[in-house]
């Protein structure tokens, strides 16, 4: 059942009646593949949907969004099929929400507002419950007018305003008490967060952020790679907080891998903004991996929404390394349909564990790629020099010599200064390993 902020305290919702729209700027079926989505995401909420209706709209309209004739319809067949609550996939304004509920007698939402409600339902971590709490506020101000609307049982004894003051005035005086309140917690929240990453970047280790559509697998591959414990459950949004966990290279190289919030088509620009401090570590991430659900008929719009949300949080131009999950269940069309999207992909399995290693081979090739490659030779006596290396650099090859220990490999160029000079010059003729290095 579900209790939406909107509703009064003693409402349950139960029963939703459904209406996806299907306009002439979308493609030929989007209207009925959104509605899909509409109806896992209500379904995550645990409402039962009585039922669903794809509108065709020419022009939308100022009052209902839809004509009289259409929204009077609508309204007399959810009311026969005993819902509780209409749900749009469509963007609502506050007026168009307040003549449908005058319209219809029932509680009317849009899809900004469930996925609110769904991410409200996932969010476990101080910040995720902040940024949602936010959202949920700067949403629902201009909406006070609502049928289903009031905000008493949320006040203290100690906020009701002076004589004279309406319900209406005092309901948004609140509102606006919250989101300044929610605001000054999730800027000493994002205070702690950059303070956590300074200290981690106090040694150099290289980052990459997994990002993709939600339910594509994300958490699972972080499971896989890492051995952490990640929640990974086949739901939309089955976790909203960000986990970091170290990932163990070979020649000694560590990554630190974090698994982010999953993304969505039509995402409410308000969660986009609230969730800045979740996303960050997409944004300072040293590369990315897109996850994509390979069995999934809608890969291609998962794709394009990933890469848009990319470009809101301008990481659109990181370095990607673009990931086909569930490769164990793809048949040879699904998989052509993926190397189409991205020729370079990566065909794997997160359940099974089946092409790991080739992501693990390219995740040591863009670290690579990114750090400074040289020879070293470190006096015996200066082996704090040595495990430094080891802890901020990736070692290809090492061996022991008399006069030292010979490395060959790449570290960050931030550390030139504490190895620069054990540096050996290219034309140095001990700067030639002496063992095989395979």
């Amino acid at each position: 059942m579900a209790d939406f902020l909107d509703t009064p305290a003693s409402t349950k919702l139960e029963r939703a009646f459904l209406v996806g729209v299907q306009t002439r700027e979308r493609a030929p079926g989007e209207g009925a593949e959104l509605l899909d989505e509409l109806t896992e995401l209500v379904e995550n909420l645990r409402l039962t949907v009585t039922r669903r209706v794809l509108v065709n709209l020419r022009q939308p309209t100022p009052a209902l969004l839809l004509g009289s004739g259409k929204a009077e319809e609508l309204a007399e067949q959810a009311k026969a099929d005993g819902a509780d609550v209409i749900v749009f996939d469509e963007a609502l304004s506050p007026a168009q929400q307040r003549n449908w509920e005058k319209l219809s007698g029932l509680a009317v939402i849009d899809r900004q507002e469930v996925i609110l409600e769904v991410f409200a339902d996932r969010a476990h971590t101080r910040e995720a419950v902040l940024q949602v709490a936010l959202a949920r506020m700067e949403y629902s101000l201009p909406r006070l007018t609502r049928a289903w609307t009031h905000l008493s049982r949320q006040r203290g004894k100690g906020a009701m305003g002076g004589e004279g003051e309406t319900q209406l005035e005092q309901d948004r005086r609140i509102v606006r008490d919250r989101i300044t309140h929610l605001k000054a917690e999730l800027a000493e929240v994002r205070k702690q967060r950059s303070t956590q990453r300074r200290l981690r970047q106090r040694v150099p280790v290289p980052t990459a952020a997994i990002v993709g559509y939600t339910n594509a697998g994300k958490s699972s591959l972080l499971n896989a790679l890492t051995g952490a414990s990640v929640l990974a459950e086949d739901k939309l949004f089955a976790t909203l907080d960000p986990t970091t966990r170290q990932l163990q290279l070979r020649g000694n190289q560590k990554l630190l891998v974090t698994d982010t919030v999953g993304f969505i088509r039509r995402l409410p620009h308000g969660l986009v903004e609230a969730f800045k401090a979740t996303l960050e570590e997409v944004v300072v991430a040293d590369f990315l991996i897109h996850v994509l659900d390979v069995t999934h008929p809608n890969i291609a719009q998962h794709h394009g929404t990933t890469l848009a949300v990319l470009r809101e949080l301008g990481a659109d131009e990181k370095r990607t390394l673009t990931v086909f999950n569930k490769a164990d269940l793809a048949d040879d069309e699904e998989r052509q349909r993926a190397h189409r999207l991205d020729p370079q992909g990566l065909f794997l399995s997160a359940r099974t564990g089946q092409g790991l290693d080739h992501l693990v081979d390219r995740c040591l090739e863009l670290i690579a790629d990114s750090l400074g490659a040289t020879t070293l030779l470190i006096p015996h006596g200066r082996y704090d020099i040595v495990a430094r290396f080891h802890e901020v650099g990736h070692v290809q090859h090492e061996e022991q010599r008399d006069d030292g220990v010979f490395i060959q490999g790449r570290f960050p160029p931030s550390q030139a200064g504490t190895f620069g000079p054990f540096v050996l010059a290219a034309d140095d003729p001990r700067a030639a390993p002496r063992e095989d290095p395979a």
